[in-house]
């Protein structure tokens, strides 16, 4: 390259002309790069390669699963039993440490995974000039210097300046958020302009809508705009789920209480018990074992996998496994419009003539749905201005659409166009396809487009665009009685009845016939045409879009809507769909105004926000937050990317979202849809309704454990459980019995409830309560057990085999109970979890093995009893069922009586 890079980066190439930016990168128009050259250029800046997140390795990924304080007090237990020679022990403990550790780093992988394949569904190719040859080639490998060709539906693959262009139009929305397309050119602008004004340049990650150009590359890879808002994201602190919050505390709590019970209890048994000094280590470490849930960290992260596959299923993929309780918190959802609560396929919706308002049925660019006036299809035949209205849809149109494979209709050119050509095919009119002699395109000056066609041996000018532009030069309208003069004020009015619906409206006129005419110049079209009427276009609400918001409403999650479109057709749309009240709306400039204190009072009272930038979203989710608020947010612009790693669940779109924007969100939607997110939110709530049942079931085993074992040290007995036999029970329970929690299917009215607050304690009165009352049922049928069977004589082996029998049924029995927080488990939905007596079954089948296998009686020093020794358990499991049925029915009764 001629100047040296220094330079380079101090060059604001859209002030400078074309010639000279070509000149600066050593290039040429015709010819572009010569292969060997931009290999050379390749190896010198490197890949063009999308900002992506940092991706963090397998190794770190594994590590993280050990960071835990309950896993750190297991570890610390592995390392005394090995100081003591108890390998047994020490290895047992181990192997569940680590296959905890394992089980979530799979899940972590597989969430990945799904994300990867988004992202490569979006790889990209691009057409450049390389020795004088047109030639593809990935994206990753242009180059500064490169000559790029661009058309019409190319998506921009890295920051070029324009040299050569005709008709241009990009969606820089990722970039600028400003959804409607932009003209470009290659005349150079002021040096300073802000990027939306940058009229010159091209930016990576944009779309071209319309036309073609061709551009000289001046920033690839991270030296493009794109990727210098990805270097800036690191600066936004990432929120922490209320889950991880709660389970952190609760861990560092049980940790410092186990601690703290285990000392004087060692204490205890040193100073006023006759156990030695070993033996009493091993009590102790049994205490510690016993009162860890080991297997909580597994069945939490088989639980949220549980979730993140069922949400997978509904087209939401979570990158990150405690954002899917995350979900089930979340009481505001900030969301975008375009193409999340409605459709991104603008759609004509009304026809307004002189005479008559014609509504049209169908929506998107499918051609099906007929033109009603008063309720009945209209004949276009016996409608005379209806009928040339439609033709100049179709001959005044650069657009195309055809049906792919699966049945969806594709658009290729502006959206505008798509919406009136689709409304001409509904009126039949295909095969009208009159010779176009010349036209003059849409641009922003002018607003308007017009084309010169040729109708059977007749030449005509048609026109469509703004309608006050188009107004302006017509001196008649078109009625049944043949041409009249302008009556603009009745246009005005429907104009203003049309917007106010939230419709964006294109008007329609055309010169009578003209046969002198060859080509078409601005100046001949300033003579009077005649005005045929006005068509309303809206981008139309997804049918699923208003329902979900109902459900919203009913689950005491509010939705607001973020739009960059115009404040009156935002508040319309949003009263449609069910958000707002059609009038109360913000605006990005009155936003702009206030301070972040005024923004936190005035938040909560609006749901709609119009002309908004990115950089508004975050500035929103702040005062979301700072109000107590547990937001969601959605975006797909690279600028979006702050808003959703600051919000408490970011959600980015897979199809038109960008690579930044996925790598900050916690949840990817698959098919860009508003339900989605609400069938997440239902998965959320039944994920963290599970994660509170494996909590109120895991729990009492460990206090039936550990209180067996202080009973013991208090009493002075013989331990009735060991270390390892103690790991066993809390292996099988979370493993078989817990796991099948991780399945059950949704309670009914899940979203007929309030989000819960995020300060609400995991466990409350009632869940510790239970907790309590199960540990000491539990565990006193084993303490009651084995102190009978030790009182007949038999062998310590045999007492402790019954114990944990005892100790194993009822966790058994009690899995059914814990199915039901609140109601009964018998009746309605008994059966509808599978996985329940699945596991019940596999328990049995591993208890089994457990008592006559012998190398499980070396290993855990049990050994094979008879089979009426059984029934004690059988009976004690299901006294435990009973009991506990009988203490719900009780506190349901107490709990009515104080409502009234």
């Amino acid at each position: 390259m001629s100047e040296n890079k220094a330079d380079q980066k101090e060059k604001k190439w859209y002030a400078l002309d074309p010639e000279k930016v070509i000149g600066a990168f050593d290039t040429d128009v015709e010819n572009g790069l010569s292969v060997d050259e931009a290999e050379k250029r390749l190896n010198e800046v490197g890949k063009n390669e999308i900002p992506t997140g940092k991706k963090r390795p397998w190794w770190s990924r594994l590590l993280m699963q050990f960071h835990n304080v309950l896993i750190y007090v297991l570890m610390a237990a592995a390392i005394i039993t090995a100081l003591m020679d108890h390998w047994i022990d020490t290895w047992v403990i181990l192997a569940v440490v680590v296959v905890n550790a394992l089980i979530g780093f799979i899940q972590e992988g597989k969430a990945e995974r799904a994300l990867e394949s988004i992202r490569k569904m979006l790889s990209l190719e691009a057409v450049v000039i390389r020795n004088g040859e047109k030639k593809t080639i990935d994206a990753e490998d242009i180059v500064p210097g490169d000559i790029v060709l661009l058309k019409s539906g190319d998506k921009i693959p890295a920051d070029m300046r324009l040299v050569r262009s005709k008709d241009l139009r990009v969606e820089e929305s990722p970039l600028t958020g400003e959804s409607t397309s932009v003209e470009k050119s290659t005349d150079a602008v002021e040096e300073g302009s802000i990027i939306g004004d940058q009229l010159s340049m091209a930016f990576s990650g944009t779309v071209v809508t319309y036309g073609k150009a061709t551009g000289v590359v001046i920033a690839t890879g991270a030296k493009t705009e794109i990727g210098k808002i990805n270097q800036m994201i690191s600066d936004v602190e990432e929120m922490t789920t209320p889950l991880l919050q709660q389970i952190e505390k609760f861990g560092k709590w049980l940790s410092l209480i186990i601690l703290g019970i285990t000392s004087l209890f060692f204490a205890f048994g040193y100073f006023f018990r006759d156990y030695e000094l070993g033996e009493l280590f091993l009590a102790v470490i049994g205490l510690v074992v016993a009162a860890i849930p080991e297997g909580l960290p597994a069945i939490m992260t088989i639980t949220l996998a549980i979730g993140v596959q069922r949400m997978a299923a509904r087209n939401a993929i979570i990158r990150k496994l405690p954002s899917v309780e995350t979900l089930g918190s979340v009481d505001v959802i900030c969301s975008d419009k375009t193409g999340t609560l409605t459709r991104n396929e603008m759609t004509a919706k009304t026809i307004i003539t002189a005479e008559h308002i014609y509504d049209v049925e169908g929506t998107g660019y499918a051609p099906e749905g007929k033109i009603l006036l008063d309720d009945q299809q209209v004949d276009l035949e016996g409608d005379q201005v209806l009928r040339q209205l439609l033709r100049v849809a179709r001959a005044c149109n650069n657009a195309s659409i055809s049906e792919e494979e699966n049945g969806q209709w594709k658009l290729t050119g502006a959206p505008t166009e798509g919406a009136m050509l689709t409304l001409a095919l509904k009126a039949g009119l295909k095969d009208f396809k009159p010779e176009r002699l010349d036209s003059i395109p849409f641009e922003s000056d002018h607003k308007y487009m017009a084309t010169l066609n040729n109708v059977d041996g007749d030449v005509y000018v048609f026109m469509t665009g703004a309608p006050e532009r188009v107004l302006d030069m017509c001196k008649s309208q078109y009625t049944a009685d043949g041409l009249k003069d302008l009556d603009r004020e009745y246009w005005v009015e429907k104009m203003e009845e049309a917007a106010a619906r939230g419709q964006r409206l294109l008007g329609v006129a055309f010169n009578d016939k003209d046969n002198s005419l060859t080509e078409l110049n601005k100046k001949d079209l300033e003579q009077k045409k005649t005005f045929l009427g006005i068509v309303g276009i809206i981008d139309p609400p997804r049918d699923e879009a208003v329902s979900a918001i109902r459900e919203c409403k009913e689950a005491g999650v509010e939705v607001k809507m973020i739009t960059g479109d115009h404040i009156i057709t935002a508040s319309a749309i949003g009263k449609e769909i069910g958000i707002g009240d059609g009038e109360k709306a913000l605006s990005g400039k009155e936003l702009e105004d206030m301070s972040d204190e005024e923004l936190q009072q005035v938040v909560d009272e609006y749901d709609v926000y119009a002309r908004t930038t990115p950089e508004h979203k975050l500035r929103l989710v702040k005062a979301l937050q700072a109000n107590n608020r547990l937001c969601a947010m959605t975006g797909d612009g690279v600028n979006d990317a702050p808003a959703l790693k600051k919000a408490n669940i970011g959600i980015a779109m897979g199809i038109k979202g960008t690579e930044v924007s996925k790598d900050a969100a916690e949840m990817v939607l698959a098919d860009d849809n508003f339900a989605s997110i609400v069938n997440a939110i239902e998965e959320g709530r039944t994920v963290y309704d599970n994660i509170r049942k494996a909590l109120l079931f895991i729990l009492p085993t460990n206090g039936a454990e550990s209180l067996v074992l202080m009973a013991a040290i208090l009493l002075g007995m013989v331990m009735p459980i060991t270390p390892v036999q103690v790991l066993w029970v809390n292996m099988v329970t979370a493993v078989t019995l817990a796991l099948a929690i991780a399945f059950e299917p949704m309670e009914e009215k899940v979203m007929e409830r309030p989000p819960r607050k995020p300060g609400e304690p995991i466990l409350g009165g009632l869940f510790l309560w239970r907790i309590a009352f199960v540990s000491f049922l539990i565990g006193g049928l084993t303490l009651g057990v084995f102190y009978y069977m030790q009182t007949t004589g038999v062998a310590d082996e045999v007492s402790r085999t019954v114990a944990v029998n005892m100790l194993v049924a009822g966790q058994m029995f009690y899995l059914f109970n814990c199915r039901k927080i609140k109601s009964p488990s018998l009746g309605k939905g008994f059966f509808n979890n599978p996985y329940a007596f699945m596991a019940a079954g596999a328990l049995i089948i591993l208890q089994a093995l457990f008592v006559y296998l012998p190398v499980m009686n070396t290993f855990f020093s049990t050994t094979p009893i008879s089979g009426q020794l059984w029934l004690y358990s059988l009976a004690g499991g299901m006294l435990v069922f009973a009991v506990v049925e009988l203490e719900k029915w009780i506190i349901e009764i107490i709990r009515k009586k104080d409502k009234h």
